[in-house]
């Protein structure tokens, strides 16, 4: 028997069994045809590897990410994440849907790439509502018709609007979901459930929402998992307490491993396999973790053809020199080596290619000082509210500060809080939203960024007015990225220019700025178990418990806006 490319000597894992079994495994074009014991001499092959007792296991498949999170492009970012032995993605794009739209979307679908990328059609475009937040895109109901018929479309997005589907039947994300099972009733409805159980988690479920990504707790798991919910294990749910759950109970068919967000400078060092590598330090066997890696995963989305390694599947696989630290020796994508380890890469890179205007994308006015002064109507003290953050994650939690008035001015630059502006930056309204953070700049300075999730309106944060004018026209200069300002000067820069969201630099680079960006920002004092998500989701109207958009500081969980000044409407 004639075949193009043999793996022999391999220690091959048997999805079914999760157990590795010696074996010889057989290529024809890009799929696989034959797993077994015969000898090679049986055998025509045009290229022959001898696994040399390595273990092959399946490509490992990422189905809840956000290709922006790591702010570059389709191209560039499958380059560097198929060397972590990504073969197969499926990308929730609402990013670039949330600045430009359809024709963001259209521009994410043509780009070339390495490793397969399907996509899951942002369902919260905005989040909230076009009321509470201003976007550059939209996402409606006949958006989401068109995106229906698309081929690399295959599951709905996050459905993040926790008011409309827990108490609105007529909201646009209910209309939504109905679009969606009227037209395609298979396809995977994607959740973004937080810190929700009981009556209101029944209500997501009656929706027909039938998985969550968000943070987990022992207690959350199991009330999830046994009432039909499936859950995906980003890196801050992979804890040793949520793997106890899984383990006692065999809840491995109702899991996935993903990532959800990668920052690029943390991509350098890991992706998806990070994740596994986690998940087996807190006790979960390298079995399971790779199967909640290929195989549950491709099941929850409907893929017939990869997962495993079996007769007719893709033949995505990468070989491991070792399980339990699962280092990866090679890669293979449709049976053609793409990456081996000590020789990087093995195809030529593909550059970016955007339409001109996504470089030009900031339609928004320099800062004044007087736009950071605010005269109230106390005379010596006056109670704010403020977005408290936290060491951990991105929640949040709202608290009231007094601050010191002077001459019928907030004295907000010796309060000991940081102050937080939201400037619309689409050209469309012009709005500019203030707030309070505690916990967050210990040093002067500021931080600013158009990464603001999900709508990336112009946010800057600071403890001086000096500081807070410098980024925020430093990040006008630039089109957008992050800026650090420390005592009147430029510390860290790092473009964004495509939309405000995106570089189009090799991974390297960007990776090198952006970790110069979290550098400057702990030297402001700034203290998260991720800097850079922590302050950009500042700005999530859908991520518990305040946050701030272009329209002010909101209660996430009521959508009620809460005044800067308690009593004042400034």
């Amino acid at each position: 028997m004639k075949v193009d490319l043999a793996i022999i000597n391999a220690q091959v894992f048997n999805t079914f069994t999760k157990k590795f079994e010696k074996n010889n495994v057989f290529i024809i074009e890009d799929k696989f045809y034959y797993i077994t014991d015969d000898e090679i001499e049986n055998w025509q092959a045009s290229k022959v590897v001898d696994a040399e007792g390595q273990y092959l296991i399946p490509g490992l498949m990422d189905i809840h990410m956000h290709i922006e999170s790591s702010m570059t492009s389709p191209s560039i970012f499958s380059e560097a994440v198929v060397t972590h032995g990504v073969t197969t993605v499926v990308a929730d794009a609402h990013e670039i849907a949330n600045v430009f739209g359809m024709e963001g979307l259209e521009a994410f679908f043509s780009q070339p790439s390495v490793m397969d990328i399907f996509y899951a059609i942002p369902s919260s475009v905005p989040s909230t509502t076009p009321e509470l937040e201003t976007t550059g895109g939209y996402i409606g109901v006949e958006e989401v018709k068109q995106l229906l018929q698309h081929p690399k479309v295959i599951a709905l997005g996050e459905a993040m609007n926790f008011n409309g589907i827990v108490n609105e039947p007529d909201s646009l994300i209910r209309q939504i979901l109905h679009a969606v099972q009227s037209e395609r009733p298979f396809m995977p409805l994607e959740g973004h459930v937080p810190r929700v159980s009981g009556l209101e988690l029944s209500k997501f479920l009656y929706a027909g929402i039938t998985a969550d990504h968000t943070h987990q707790a022992p207690e959350s798991i199991y009330e999830k998992i046994t009432n039909g919910m499936f859950l995906e294990f980003q890196k801050k749910s992979i804890t040793p307490e949520n793997m106890r759950v899984i383990v006692k109970n065999d809840f491995y068919e109702y899991i996935a491993i993903i990532t959800d967000d990668v920052m690029a400078d943390d991509l350098l060092e890991g992706h998806l396999d990070a994740n596994v590598r986690l998940a087996i330090s807190c006790g979960m066997p390298a079995e399971q973790a790779i199967y909640c890696t290929t195989y549950t995963p491709a099941r929850r989305m409907g893929f017939q053809d990869r997962g495993a390694i079996v007769p007719g599947f893709k033949a995505d696989f990468l070989l491991l020199n070792d399980v339990g630290s699962f280092e990866i020796g090679a890669v293979y994508k449709d049976g053609k080596l793409v990456y081996r380890q000590g020789n990087g890469i093995s195809y030529p890179a593909v550059k970016p290619d955007f339409p001109e205007h996504f470089y030009k994308s900031l339609d928004c006015r320099a800062l004044k000082l007087e736009d950071l002064r605010f005269r109230v109507k106390a005379s010596e003290k006056a109670v704010v509210n403020v977005i408290q953050i936290s060491d951990v994650g991105t929640f949040t939690e709202h608290v009231q500060r007094e601050v010191r008035v002077a001459d019928g001015f907030l004295d907000w630059e010796n309060s000991g809080l940081a102050l937080i502006i939201v400037m619309e930056r689409y050209g469309k309204t012009g709005n500019i939203a203030y707030g309070f953070v505690d916990k967050a700049l210990y040093e002067k300075g500021a931080v600013a960024t158009t990464w603001a999730h999900d709508h990336h309106n112009l946010m800057v944060m600071g403890t001086s007015s000096e500081d807070i004018l410098a980024a925020q026209k430093q990040l006008l200069d630039i089109q957008g990225g992050y800026v650090v300002v420390q005592a009147g000067k430029v510390q860290a820069v790092c473009p964004l220019p495509v939309g405000g969201i995106i570089s189009d630099a090799p991974i390297q680079e960007l990776g090198a700025q952006l970790k110069g960006v979290r550098q400057a920002m702990n030297r402001l004092g700034y203290r998260n178990s991720n800097e850079i998500m922590s302050f950009s989701t500042l700005s999530l109207p859908v991520s518990p418990v305040i946050k701030i958009t272009d329209k002010g500081m909101m209660n996430v969980r009521s959508q009620v806006m809460i005044p800067l000044v308690e009593g004042e409407q400034i």
